[in-house]
């Protein structure tokens, strides 16, 4: 093969790589957008509830645990029905595991949560009446009394309990009751955080943790929101599909 010849076909293989590229783009753009606003959503509205009120000594406990809930079903309500509103890097993992989204889309919305839950956190740090950062308002940190291990433990048994959630709904027995799936997770959201909160901060997201660490630049005890909702939330939904799923009729994007 002479070398205009392999100039040729190398040039045709990258117009077949840009193409297919293109096309991918074109198809899961939507999708990725959504996952980056609705994570940034949840970031400045759920943090919002954690900024101090003034003249009261500390926020009321269910305050912040309703907030974040009630935005879950408020971006659920806007965003489900283009990529899911997953807004959580272990729920995207379960999704690719569960065949809902290919890999590359799953990489691409964890990509665009981490980024959407960086921007909502700018926005407080732009508009709040208090240093967000410098205060370290809504980082997700261990009760003092707690070590790492054992905030670990708690991030672990509340991802597991939203994993199980977030497979009954999944579940195609449940595929005609889908209109309370908004509530449903405000109401399971609310009350993960309300239990886990004053223990670990009840995260069970690491992009919810992600952003406001990085604005602060405060990495005490981050590790546990990574590896406790990865842990207890795939475990469960491996356990999930291949022990109480009945059939399985999910399509890769």
């Amino acid at each position: 093969m002479t070398f205009l010849q392999n100039l040729e076909a190398i040039t045709n293989h990258l117009k077949k790589t840009s193409s297919s590229t293109a096309a991918w783009m074109s198809s899961q753009w939507k999708g990725v957008a959504s996952e980056f606003v609705a994570t940034l959503f949840l970031v400045t509205f759920g943090c919002m509830s954690c900024i101090p009120i003034s003249g009261l000594p500390y926020n009321p406990p269910m305050y912040a645990a309703l907030t974040f809930g009630m935005t879950i079903a408020i971006c659920i309500q806007i965003f489900g029905h283009i990529s899911g509103a997953l807004m959580n890097p272990f729920i995207a993992v379960q999704a690719v595991l569960w065949k809902r989204v290919s890999i590359p889309v799953g990489i691409a919305y964890i990509l665009a949560e981490l980024a959407g839950a960086c921007a909502g956190y700018g926005i407080l740090v732009a508009v709040a009446p208090v240093d967000m950062a410098g205060e370290g308002v809504c980082l997700s940190l261990p009760h003092p009394m707690l070590n790492n291990y054992q905030a670990l433990c708690v991030e672990i048994v509340l991802s597991a309990a939203l994993s199980l959630v977030n497979c009954s709904v999944w579940d195609p027995v449940n595929e005609s009751r889908q209109d309370s799936v908004p509530l449903k997770y405000a109401l399971a959201i609310s009350a993960l955080a309300l239990a886990g909160g004053p223990l670990s901060g009840g995260s069970m997201n690491p992009a919810r943790s992600f952003g406001p660490a990085l604005w602060a630049m405060k990495w005490d005890s981050h590790w546990v929101y990574w590896v406790g909702p990865f842990i207890g939330g795939i475990a469960p939904a491996i356990l999930y599909k291949y022990i109480w799923l009945m059939k399985n009729n999910s399509k890769v994007s």
